[in-house]
């Protein structure tokens, strides 16, 4: 599929409906703009959430870390673990 799009003074440009519908491109997508021999490449950017970790969390994986730490000790450092094949 090709279109001509305008670019407008703030340097936007507008995707016709069909391109972006076929694309699965809905409002507030990111996309990357890079530029290839053959002229300006639109692709989709993987976005991925992120946590931000309070002073509290940060606390609480740290008391979890020395129980296992503990547990670790106890055993000899070695795992219990059983596997099924």
């Amino acid at each position: 599929m090709k279109a001509t799009v305008i670019v407008n003074s703030r340097g936007g440009v507008k995707l016709p409906a069909k391109m972006r519908q076929s694309l699965g491109i809905k409002a507030d997508d990111r996309l990357i703009a890079e530029t290839t021999p053959e002229g300006l490449l639109l692709r989709a950017a993987a976005t991925l959430p992120i946590e931000m970790y309070t002073d509290e969390r940060i606390a609480e994986f740290a008391r979890e870390e020395a129980e296992v730490a503990k547990v670790m000790a106890a055993q000899g450092g070695k795992s219990r673990r059983r596997w099924c094949a």
